[in-house]
């Protein structure tokens, strides 16, 4: 993507040796190109690099309730819309959309079950999961359909990361690397694996694709439930 040199990345290569997380603290050229990395990337908005980086948005109910009259406002005058700058300007009106009632009743959410919404609550759970590898592995050997896609800009979990793990399986590839097209257009690169595996890029996306292109992303999951090659 351009964030980096070919001399960084040559030198990460060989100095790191592909550890980059738990570094030998003896291992000082790979210390100081991973400190180098980080500080190049510091400014790059991770889950699309190509969007400003912008103030993480987690608010309390408090903080939103005396600001609910401008927000409403602005919701009400499209041309303000384009011109928010940051996406967690947009998480900051989804609150509001998401407690209309209109809204819930557009959506036949039964009055009373649903309390003030939260983007990204906090799940309570007895036991962290740290690969999910061998579960991706169990299934797929007993012949059940997978797939798995990537924002081509997300830099949270990276295509290259996932397509690292996927060949990590020793599967055959049923149908190698092609685009697949939305109206004609490049949406994004896949490739099949045996015991019917499924690996998509989606172009121009970041870390949640369907966040970022709906479109391209409604299109590829219609046409894998069908038993349709993208």
């Amino acid at each position: 993507m351009g964030l980096i040199s070919d001399e960084l990345y040559e030198s990460l290569n060989t100095n790191c040796k592909g550890e980059y997380l738990n570094i030998n603290p003896s291992n000082s050229l790979c210390l100081q190109d991973v400190q180098t990395f980080k500080e190049l990337l510091k400014g790059i908005n991770k889950p699309h690099i190509l969007e400003p980086k912008c103030k993480r948005f987690s608010p309390r109910p408090h903080q939103l309730f005396g600001e609910r009259r401008s927000l409403d406002e602005k919701l009400h005058e499209p041309n303000n819309l384009p011109g928010l700058k940051c996406r967690n300007n947009w998480y900051k009106h989804s609150y509001h959309w998401a407690d209309d009632d209109q809204v819930r009743d557009a959506l036949n959410i039964r009055k009373g079950t649903i309390g003030k919404w939260e983007r990204c609550a906090t799940l309570q759970f007895q036991k962290m999961v740290t690969n999910s590898i061998p579960y991706h592995e169990n299934l797929s050997s007993k012949g059940y359909r997978s797939l798995i896609y990537s924002g081509d800009h997300d830099k949270v979990v990276t295509f290259r990361s996932t397509q690292a793990w996927i060949k990590s399986l020793n599967y055959s590839i049923v149908d190698d690397w092609r685009a697949w097209t939305v109206d004609n257009q490049v949406a994004g690169y896949t490739r099949s694996y045996s015991n019917q595996i499924t690996f998509a890029t989606v172009k121009g996306a970041g870390h949640t694709a369907p966040e970022y292109k709906p479109r391209e992303c409604l299109a590829m999951l219609t046409r894998w439930m069908s038993y349709q090659p993208l």
